[in-house]
């Protein structure tokens, strides 16, 4: 074999070994890449998944997470805590390493919250505050009291007196702050004398169970120039049982969450106002809080989010069938 040609193939086969090497090495930083990210597991539970806007703040959450390549399991407790308390047990033995909560009772829930500790889960807690709070590592919320307080200055702007009926819910903190906040602002003005909350009945936080609470408090034939609902299908509720009973004229309607429904009703003028709130921007930062305290970082405790009022008069600068500004 001349020494030209074998030059030729020493260097043909030498390039393959490179080549080849080359390829064996590429796979290898592949499945390292791969086997890299293990994907984590994240749990959400919200109190019910009947309110729109539950299913907003999961999408937030559910976007941000599986965009990093993690994964997140969620559970229905249809407002029983009991039941809410059972699938927080049941995502821990599945593996979660950080639970989004939104409890159904503020008090009971701490069985659970107990076990996250044990543990080592981390919890966010969302929109509704636990009663035991050393047991979460930070709390996202809209500013509840404020939000009852916008509900109470537009209503004294608009009536001089009424008789007020309010649809709270004693176990959810979110809907308690904000009646306290409708309620103290009103007694503290100079008028305060001037209105009287004359009936005060749980809705749940829910349209029907709000319904039959309006269409009970008519039904012992309490007038009322004011309903203010925990939330806004607590409003909803109330306005479809005065509509039944043909009490709806000129009563002035408040919800509290700026939902499409709310908002459509608000276009048509059968309601009044309602404090929004934007789901998306409390799930995003749920979720960013999450890695933040997954990566060691240090987090806020608190975190309040200032809502803003929704009237007809200000109806077009909000876009009726999405949440948020």
């Amino acid at each position: 074999m001349e020494l030209g040609e074998y030059m030729n193939r020493k260097v043909i086969l030498t390039s393959a070994i490179l080549a080849a090497s080359a390829a064996l090495t590429g796979c290898r930083v592949a499945e390292v890449t791969e086997e890299e990210h293990e994907p984590k597991i994240f749990g959400a539970t919200y109190m019910t998944r009947n309110n729109p806007y539950f299913d907003v703040l999961h999408e937030a959450i559910e976007n941000v997470v599986e965009g990093n390549g993690d994964i997140v399991i969620s559970r229905n407790p249809c407002q029983d805590q009991e039941k809410q308390n059972d699938q927080i047990l049941e995502m821990l033995d599945e593996g979660i390493e950080v639970l989004f909560l939104n409890p159904v009772d503020w008090e009971t829930v701490e069985p659970a919250l107990k076990a996250c500790q044990e543990k080592g889960v981390i919890v966010i807690n969302m929109d509704t505050v636990v009663k035991d709070q050393e047991y979460v590592s930070s709390i996202i919320e809209t500013d509840n009291y404020e939000a009852g307080v916008q509900c109470a200055e537009d209503m004294m702007k608009r009536l001089d007196k009424a008789r007020i009926v309010v649809l709270d819910n004693p176990t959810q903190t979110s809907i308690s702050n904000r009646v306290q906040g409708f309620i103290e602002t009103v007694e503290a003005s100079a008028e305060g004398d001037n209105y009287k909350v004359v009936a005060r009945k749980c809705g749940q936080g829910e349209f029907e169970d709000s319904a039959d609470a309006m269409a009970s408090i008519l039904n012992r034939g309490i007038e009322c120039e004011v309903v203010l609902g925990g939330n806004d299908p607590s409003a909803l509720g109330a306005l479809a049982a005065l509509q039944q009973y043909h009490e709806d004229n000129g009563v002035l309607i408040y919800g509290i969450d700026g939902s499409p429904d709310f908002k459509s009703m608000l276009n048509l003028g059968l309601v009044t106002g309602t404090s929004g709130q934007d789901p998306r921007q409390i799930g995003e930062v749920a979720a960013q809080t999450a890695y933040d305290c997954l990566d060691g970082k240090e987090v806020k405790k608190y975190i309040s989010i200032t809502p803003y009022m929704i009237t007809q008069e200000n109806l077009d600068d909000y876009e009726i069938t999405g949440w948020g500004r």
